[in-house]
């Protein structure tokens, strides 16, 4: 468990018994290894507040500070305070790791991945649901009820058109496969388009589909039904624990939207434009400033998402109490999301003690820079996509003995694209490189995965690794030892911040500092306390990187 909390709260009393000021240190990790562990820079801001020199007042919370137990403190330069942690306080650190943190109390609900029914996931749909999964399972280890949402699109005008063709050709839906499917809608659009009577039969269709028509509602069941087969294939494949009981699709909230449009028009929110009803909010503008509208209710009499997203906020507080809900969807909905957002508070759906939060996220680029496509052009399935990474995975464990070839291939394809795609602030596009992700080298997925192998692998030799951490004399081996009681304060990060790169980033310097310590402190060759305490500190180090890569989604094989 990290010690700066303890540290933090012990500096902010002695700066209350010496000045009556209560101020955060504001820690941080030290630049050089010869200023300790920890610095802080808390003297210089209360010089400006006291009128006295820095060092003097950096000298005086050093003598009021009662840390002796746990760190050794001196003033550097201008006023800068440095802290070194005793051996003892990193060895407590290491041996006081807890599995998950306490429940907060507070519920948070996750909507992600939204596939489209009658559509196969693509590319698309890849970051949505990576990045959905690990922040769930972040969330959930920060003590949060975490409640996961598929928003998938089973709704709207498409489907009047593919029941509407299905009618014309004769065919059963229950004899179509996804790729079928969407080659059915295909068919559809091209009709659509180019006459004019199926065109309005699809219309009609799409009434008929919202009001309830057995008949259209029968076929159109038929078509999700098989989509969620399909899509819970993908899911199992990617590793996501995504399943049809998290899936409440658009059409959940049909029957919602004409009381969000009375609610809005009561509430003094719509105005009638060019036959919509729409909601003008203050701070939307267009490029010529021109006021922006939501569209809550279309000329036609029909709703746009807009509602639905107005539904699914007012449920999701309401019924799911939720305190935090968050959505990661691309950043082509930031305009959307902060217009759907501020017409739900204005409404009181969406009080100001719930947090609603849009986790946008960059583009999947191909090696030209472009958005990835295949090489005629079409769209990349998501399927297709990660069996080409599970078999350059195989590829490369191809020479490997006593191992689980397709286990191990699958969880290293499988967590190579994981990473990639975590691995860098998920606001930047990112290039798709099956080279670059599957290298055993950098700051790649396979590289942490053979960091926790190589540790399972040294733990099974020695046979036996139930000590504690209590000898830490080796710079190497105090920086591991830091790192690791550091992994809390690193998943707490991301919990407020919804930026899985940040623990991308903890992982890797724990694998980097892993190596540096294989280096300089010799393990299996060590005698009595020291060799259990380093013993210790591998099974310790095993278990952050084997925890950190499951809250990215990823699996930790035990050999490769």
């Amino acid at each position: 468990m990290s010690a700066v909390p303890v540290l933090s709260a012990r500096l902010t009393a002695a700066a209350t018994a010496a000045f009556g000021l209560t101020v955060d240190p504001e820690l941080r990790a030290a630049t050089k290894p010869e200023f300790g562990h920890f610095q802080t820079s808390v003297a210089l801001r209360l010089a400006k507040q006291l009128g006295r020199a820095p060092r003097q007042i950096a000298e005086q919370l050093v003598a009021q500070a009662q840390l002796d137990d746990m760190c050794t403190l001196d003033v550097a330069g201008p006023g800068f305070i440095n802290l070194t942690l005793l051996p003892s306080t990193l060895a407590a650190g290491v041996n006081e790791l807890p599995e998950s943190l306490p429940r907060n109390g507070r519920t948070v609900v996750v909507d992600y991945s939204q596939p489209n029914v009658a559509k196969q996931m693509h590319v698309g749909h890849l970051r949505s649901t990576v990045i959905g999964d690990a922040l769930c399972n972040v969330l959930a280890y920060a003590g949060y009820e975490v409640v996961r949402q598929n928003h998938v699109g089973d709704w709207g005008t498409q489907f009047g058109m593919m029941v509407e063709q299905l009618l014309a050709e004769g065919t059963p839906a229950e004899g179509l496969d996804l790729e079928a499917m969407q080659q059915l809608y295909q068919r559809s659009r091209r009709h659509f388009d180019s006459d004019p009577a199926f065109a309005d039969l699809s219309r009609r269709r799409v009434v008929l589909l919202q009001s309830g028509d057995p008949q259209t509602r029968g076929i159109w069941q038929q078509l999700v039904d098989i989509s969620l087969s399909e899509f819970d294939r993908v899911y199992t494949l990617l590793g996501s624990p995504l399943t049809q009981a998290d899936v409440v699709g658009e059409s959940a909230y049909n029957a919602d939207l004409p009381g969000i449009v009375d609610d809005l028009r009561a509430a003094g929110l719509l105005t009638e434009s060019e036959g919509a009803q729409c909601a003008f909010l203050d701070g939307f503008t267009g490029r010529d400033g021109s006021p922006l509208p939501v569209i809550v209710r279309k000329s036609d009499g029909g709703f746009g998402y807009s509602a639905t997203d107005l539904a699914a906020v007012r449920h999701r507080v309401r019924d799911l109490r939720a305190d935090r809900i968050v959505y990661v969807v691309d950043h082509r909905q930031s305009l959307h999301f902060q217009q759907i957002f501020a017409l739900a508070r204005a409404a009181d759906w969406l009080p100001e003690t719930t947090t609603a939060e849009h986790v946008a996220f960059g583009t999947v680029l191909g090696p030209d820079g472009k958005p990835f496509k295949t090489r005629d052009g079409g769209t990349v399935y998501l399927v297709s996509l990660l069996d080409a990474a599970v078999e350059r995975a195989a590829t490369l464990l191809a020479d490997l003995e006593g191992i689980d070839r397709d286990a191990v291939a699958r969880a290293v394809g499988i967590g190579a694209v994981k990473y990639a795609d975590l691995s860098s602030d998920r606001t930047n596009d990112y290039v798709f490189d099956l080279d670059r992700m599957v290298a055993m080298t950098g700051n790649t997925g396979p590289y942490l995965q053979y960091a926790h192998a190589r540790l399972t692998r040294l733990l099974t030799k020695a046979g036996t690794a139930d000590g504690k951490v209590t000898v830490l004399q080796e710079p190497a081996e105090q920086r591991l030892a830091l790192l690791l009681a550091g992994f809390d304060d690193a998943v707490l990060q991301v919990a407020e911040t919804l930026q899985p790169h940040r623990l991308c980033t903890y992982l890797y310097d724990v694998a980097t500092a892993l190596s540096a310590f294989y280096e300089s402190c010799p393990v299996l060759t060590s005698d009595g306390e020291t060799r259990t305490s380093r013993l210790a500190l591998c099974a310790a180090t095993r278990g952050v990187l084997h925890d950190g890569l499951a809250l990215l989604g990823m699996t930790a094989p035990d050999a490769m």
